[in-house]
């Protein structure tokens, strides 16, 4: 019988693209149990925009969340997401900066980093993947990611070129990630049995999102193209934004004669134990309808569905809603002058923002923001087609761009000794350490709050007794 594996993303990339990644820990620590009997081949639960999330918004130790799934899910193989040479930020970080950060991953629980650059420059891969294979243990797997898209550079035979270069490096699986959910059906049979010629035996993974309404189809087609491993989310978590539904698959499965090694029981009390946790978030807001529906125009603005709602989110603190589909429609735009970069963080967020700015200014450009000049400097990578001369020469003058990996001149240790200093007795671990150099303001802040909590529960004890 033929086999493909499912992983489960309720715990990431479902909640991240259906309501911006709030989540907290204490809302699904009650299901982990069943979750680690459920026969998923990984939970994706670590990694993209949880870091950040955690430290901002939900006032969580990103590193004890990880520490406590890792104790809770003991039998399970835990997966992140990493944006190789940005780690889970929004910049490129020294060498030495990624090492660490990837050793303290596994050593606090993870087992597969799927590993990815927004440009698909595979030169911002080679640390992260030597860094996974040097502090691995016996469970850990290295994963190649390949950012999906189209566009007039963007084809079949360059994807499977790329896919050899991941196996010639080392990765031990491949995932294509189709963020946006853009990939049709017939793409995914020409790509997949293309990829499958081209590297053999290497698991192939697809991920993809229902933002269009095409990931049933391509799903289907890939299966029967021979896909491995698909990412699927429990069913009140999936659809929108989100993945194809994990129940659904399963049952259509059983009529493929595949075996998925899912216990169907866990999986629907799984999904049972999530529906008033969706609900919640319903009716206070913070999931809006919007990242629930299908809209097919995706298909030509190329938008995640983790970009999408954050857009949503930005665009309503800003009280600027109106402005949502002037700006959808600038994405292209943008895109475009920029070279065709993949939407997916941080280049997502940089392509977004860009054209929410140029539709709320009124203008086009006039003001620039620091990273996409930074991209534009070459400092994120190669884009994979020329950036608007126009554009360049606005930001660059008679500069010419950087030509080579920013971090080849970066191994110098200063970002450590710099957060030790600025951090003080707040730091009490690598970790806390860490998380100041991945998010200086959020996590300063998160440690001030820490220690002032301790000590007021301190004071609260000795008056009582």
């Amino acid at each position: 019988m033929r086999k493909v594996q499912l992983t489960e993303t309720v715990l990431r990339d479902a909640n991240q693209s259906l309501m911006a990644t709030r989540l907290p820990y204490k809302d699904y620590e009650g299901i982990l149990a069943d979750m680690d009997k459920a026969g998923y081949y990984s939970i994706e639960c670590w990694g993209g925009a949880t870091f950040d999330s955690c430290l901002r918004y939900l006032g969580e130790d990103p590193w004890e969340r990880l520490r406590n799934l890792r104790k809770n899910l003991p039998n399970s193989k835990l997966q992140m997401l990493l944006r190789g040479q940005n780690l889970l930020g929004y910049k490129h970080y020294h060498d030495d900066v990624v090492e660490k950060f990837i050793e303290l991953s596994i050593k606090n629980g993870i087992d597969i980093i799927r590993i990815f650059d927004a440009l698909n420059d595979f030169r911002n891969l080679e640390t992260a993947l030597s860094a996974t294979m040097k502090y691995a243990t016996p469970n850990t797997i290295a994963s190649g990611c390949i950012s999906y898209t189209q566009s007039p550079v963007h084809t079949v035979d360059k994807y499977i070129e790329m896919c050899r270069e991941l196996k010639r490096m080392g990765f031990q699986t491949i995932c294509l990630k189709d963020m946006a959910g853009t990939m049709s059906p017939y793409e995914a049979e020409h790509l997949i049995k293309g990829i499958k010629d081209a590297v053999g035996d290497i698991p192939l993974i697809l991920h993809t999102h229902c933002t269009t309404g095409m990931a049933y189809m391509t799903i289907t087609k890939a299966i029967e193209s021979g896909i491995d491993i698909i990412d699927t989310a429990t069913s009140c978590f999936s659809g929108g934004t989100s993945q194809p539904a994990t129940e659904t698959m399963f049952y259509a499965f059983q009529q493929y004669g595949i075996d998925c090694g899912l216990d169907e029981e866990k999986i629907n009390k799984i999904n049972d134990f999530f529906k008033p946790v969706k609900q919640k978030y319903i009716d206070n807001g913070q999931l809006n309808p919007k990242s629930l529906a299908t809209d097919s125009q995706a298909l030509v603005y190329k938008v995640p569905g983790g970009m999408l709602s954050n857009m949503i989110a930005n665009l309503t603190d800003m009280k600027a809603m109106d402005k949502f589909d002037a700006a959808l429609a600038e994405i292209p735009n943008v895109r475009k002058d920029l070279g065709y970069p993949p939407l997916v963080t941080p280049l997502s967020q940089m392509v977004g923002n860009q054209a929410v700015t140029n539709v709320l200014v009124g203008e086009r450009y006039k003001n620039i923001s620091k990273e996409v000049k930074n991209y534009i400097k070459g400092e994120y990578g190669t884009a994979p087609a020329p950036i608007s001369e126009e554009l360049k020469a606005k930001v660059l003058g008679d500069n010419a761009p950087v030509d080579c990996r920013i971090e080849d001149q970066k191994r110098t240790g200063e970002d450590f000794e710099a957060a030790k200093d600025a951090l003080g007795s707040l730091a009490r671990s690598e970790e806390d350490i860490m998380s100041y150099i991945c998010y200086p303001d959020q996590t300063m802040k998160f440690l001030k709050a820490r220690k002032e909590k301790e000590e007021n529960e301190a004071v609260y004890t000795i008056e009582e007794i």
